[in-house]
Order: C-alpha cells, then structure tokens, then sequence
C-alpha cells in the first residue's frame, strides 16, 4: 500500500474463532482509499503508516482488566510501554483506561 507497492492488501491475515492463518488473495484498494491496520504491539518495528493512532491503556488499568489466566501477556505490554514508547511514536493517543469515557490527545502535528 505504501508508495512504490503494488496498490493492494490482504483483506485478512488470521482466523480469531480458529486461531490459524487464513490465505486469501491480495485485493486491489481504491482510489484515495484508507487501510486501518488494527493491531497490538506494532509501532515500532518498522511499518510505514501515514497516521498512527494509539489506543492507551496505563499499566494498572490493564491488571484490573486483564483476566487472570492472561496474566502472562503484561509484561510484553510494560515492555513495550517502556522501550518502544508508543504514545511518543503515534499521532494521536486515544485514553481508554475507562472504556465508556474514552480521551482524545493529539500530537503537535493536528492539535
């Protein structure tokens, strides 16, 4: 999707109910189209997006929500939060420590 790329996307990359890949064929995108790429942990490995917005959730906020059996994934969030630096890196930071009251905060750039 980038310049210089052949102008298409995969649709779709996993299976959430089967927990498996699932092969589709690249589709081409339309003109002046818009690809939202959902995904955790992503920033910072090198993926050229034009906007980054970063859904934030503090440190203790995900201990309450996380369940317990869980529990094993907060450490690669704490690291990530520590060495990638999300919220510097995005556009603009979405606050969802309280998921029904969701905070905007937007970088220099568009604020």
């Amino acid at each position: 999707m980038g310049p210089g790329g052949p102008g298409s996307y995969l649709p779709v990359l996993w299976d959430l109910e089967r927990d498996r890949a699932v092969r589709t064929r690249p589709e081409p995108a339309p003109p002046g189209g818009i690809l939202l790429v959902p995904g955790t942990l992503l920033q910072g490995i090198g993926l050229a997006f034009d906007v980054v917005v970063h859904l934030r959730v503090a440190p203790a906020a995900r201990r309450r929500r996380i369940p317990a059996d869980q529990a094993w994934v907060l450490p690669a969030f704490d690291r990530y939060d520590d060495e990638v630096d999300p919220v510097a890196l995005a556009d603009a930071v979405v606050l969802t420590d309280h998921a029904d009251r969701p905070a905007l905060v937007l970088s220099g750039r568009w604020g």
